[in-house]
């Protein structure tokens, strides 16, 4: 309703996952650098812990673009379950097989060891994820400490992920469970974002949904960290009926009687704390898990040392040849057309020459050629994962932006064209300059009309089943229901997972170019190194 008064592209409140309202404060940031650190020990155990709505998801999520090409990831959502139900869970979600109606925990173990050992002599590493931990019964812990005792000569076999609220940390410091605590190699609390957090938070949601001036106040920022004590989730839903009161009252800005008006429409009285908590509670039982995905350039640069590995698009295509180039905007081209002469070289990709791109339209323009638009923000590695000619933002020394198109892959180069000019850079030269921001080109499947949720139903739910089905190891078979169910959900959480992408089950675009990569196009790609390519 507010969206068109206050000029916005999109609502900046929401609190739907998009990776492109993602604020990482600091303390965000510590955590992931913990989390990694963890990863990279011989321990067993890597905790995180925090508040209901600070982040603790998304900065999960974010790791996952940390975790090294070769690497198998279960998942356990609700660990509210016995001990025998917790190795079933992880036996299914790793693709373990073991005896129909088997509740011995020794069968269990033994066919996960073996599993394991198998995985360690392919040189894959495995990783549990247990979400809302502090559920889990001290006889189930204690299995999992027992989990971690699956090892070789030269490292533990199996790395576990506990992310709860932070009863999770106080069980842990309890006597009889000291022997699990002596485990955790690396642990990390998320508190709630402070007063200069929450200017910058606000700043940045607004900023992505096309904000034209101030709307909050700094006035009120004080108050607003108040009222929602500084948690994320509580912001969105607070400022998101702040805007709408705004909007009733034909107001351009939000002032402090209306926040506060839009706190207590959502909270009841201020006062009651207890309230307050409770719907927090109930906001994780309404929301479930909420799957961010968080992506974010950071992440590229917690490894320096590791800038080439896990780029199978460029795999096979040698190291490439001559000197790299420098990303030096040339000083015969004005670079306030960087934008408009970026989008003309990535619609030369296209065989598009023909039209006159316009910045704040571009993706209008192609939706009459049948093709559409991706951009927010992404890693380095998972950019080029997508495998296809794309845009970038990106800043000189001074800080000013200007806009290049990456043309190709060449080895472990890059080539774009930048003002005109095609230029061959490393990928350290394109992470010196890049925030993320990227926009590219992509053709949809047939009836493919958007993003596509578990229980949804229609004709693409039959094209997804058989992409997925051809596209590994899933077995392939006849779909007699246009139904997104929970078989079909698993198969592509599993496609998604061997693709890198976040494995919510949601089939949203970069899901659906890996379906399509894995099956071949004539689409323009950054590397020919794909079977539909002519």
């Amino acid at each position: 309703m507010y969206r068109e008064h206050f000029s916005f592209i999109e609502l900046p409140f929401s609190i739907a996952p998009d990776p492109r309202f993602l604020y990482m404060s600091e303390q965000h940031r510590e955590a992931m650098a913990h989390l990694v650190y963890g990863m990279e020990t011989d321990g067993g155990f890597v905790m995180l812990t925090g508040e209901v709505g600070t982040g603790k998801t998304t900065i999960c999520r974010c790791l996952l673009e940390q975790l090294r090409e070769k690497t198998d990831v279960a998942f356990i959502l609700n660990p509210k379950m016995t001990a025998e139900e917790l190795l079933a869970t992880i036996c299914d979600e790793l693709g373990i097989e073991y005896p129909e109606g088997n509740m011995s925990i020794k069968v269990f173990v033994d066919n996960i060891n073996a599993y394991l050992l198998q995985a360690f002599a392919a040189g894959r590493k495995t990783v549990l994820i247990i979400e809302e931990a502090q559920n889990l019964q001290p006889e189930v812990l204690e299995q999992l400490r027992l989990l971690t005792n699956l090892e070789t000569n030269q490292q533990k076999l199996l790395k576990i992920i506990m992310i709860g609220q932070p009863e999770l940390k106080e069980m842990l410091q309890r006597s009889d469970m000291e022997q699990l605590s002596q485990r955790v190699t690396a642990r990390y609390h998320i508190g709630p974002l402070s007063r200069d957090e929450v200017r910058a938070y606000v700043d940045h949601r607004l900023s992505v949904a096309g904000a034209k001036g101030v709307i909050f106040p700094d006035t009120i920022i004080g108050t607003l960290h108040r009222l929602t004590r500084g948690v994320p989730r509580l912001m969105n839903v607070v400022c998101d009926r702040a805007l709408l009161g705004a909007y009733v009252q034909g107001k351009a800005t939000v002032d402090k009687k209306t926040l506060i008006k839009a706190s207590r429409e959502i909270f009841g009285t201020l006062r009651e704390k207890g309230a307050l908590l409770r719907w927090m509670a109930a906001g994780v039982v309404l929301f479930g898990c909420v799957t961010a995905i968080a992506i974010f350039f950071y992440s590229q640069r917690m490894h320096r040392t590791e800038k080439t590995e896990g780029f199978p698009v460029a795999a096979s295509m040698g190291t490439g040849s001559g000197k790299a180039e420098k990303m030096e905007w040339p000083l015969v081209q004005p670079v306030k057309l960087s934008r408009e002469m970026a989008y003309q070289a990535l619609l030369r990709e296209w065989n598009l020459s023909d039209m006159t791109p316009m910045s704040d339209n571009i993706c209008k323009q192609v939706m009459t050629k049948g093709i559409r638009c991706l951009d927010g923000s992404i890693t380095l590695k998972a950019l080029l994962n997508l495998n296809r000619p794309a845009v970038l933002k990106l800043f000189d020394d001074q800080g000013k932006e200007f806009y290049a198109a990456v043309k190709r892959l060449e080895g472990q180069r890059i080539v774009l064209v930048l003002g005109g000019e095609t230029k061959t850079v490393d990928f350290q030269e394109i992470e010196k300059r890049w925030l993320g921001d990227y926009l590219l080109l992509w053709k949809a499947p047939e009836n493919y009309k958007g993003i596509i949720r578990p229980g949804d139903k229609g004709p693409q739910i039959v094209w997804i089943d058989r992409y997925v089905s051809l596209s590994g190891n899933n077995k392939s078979q006849v779909r007699t229901s246009n139904l997104y169910d929970l078989d079909l959900v698993k198969r592509v959480k599993r496609f998604q997972l061997s693709e890198g992408v976040i494995p919510d089950g949601v089939v949203g675009p970069q899901t659906i170019i890996h379906l399509i990569n894995r099956q071949g196009t004539k689409e323009p790609l950054l590397t020919a190194n794909n079977k539909g390519r002519k």
